[in-house]
């Protein structure tokens, strides 16, 4: 697993090092903290990060649960991306591109029966 180290700015001695699945968790955190959203999980995964110089870029693919805004829903986790990994580490988000793999029906299934 690879370690992403940052030096601070202003001269400053030491160094801060992430590792990559700091970041992700971070991601994930902030993907769960989302409602009406699932990560996908299993043989697809539903995270990719890239570390590059100008920032961090997310590929993040989730199942949408029937009712919601599925526009309303990925900005809201673009921003959330955004602000939970720059609030908890140095590293800027370049881009953030949501990837909705599909809508989960279940609760409305689990209706009907009844």
């Amino acid at each position: 697993m690879a370690i992403f180290k940052r030096v601070p700015p202003g001269g400053q001695k030491g160094k801060v090092s992430y590792n990559a699945g700091i970041v992700s968790g971070i991601v994930s955190l902030a993907v769960s903290e989302v409602e009406g959203v699932e990560l996908l999980s299993g043989k697809k995964r539903g995270l990719k990060l890239y570390f590059e110089k100008d920032g961090i870029y997310a590929d993040i693919s989730v199942r949408v649960d029937y009712g919601y805004n599925v526009p309303e829903v990925a900005f809201k986790i673009q921003q959330t991306v955004k602000h939970n990994v720059e609030a908890m580490t140095e590293y800027k988000v370049a881009k953030v591109d949501v990837y909705v793999a599909g809508v989960d029906f279940s609760e409305e299934r689990s209706a009907e029966q009844n």
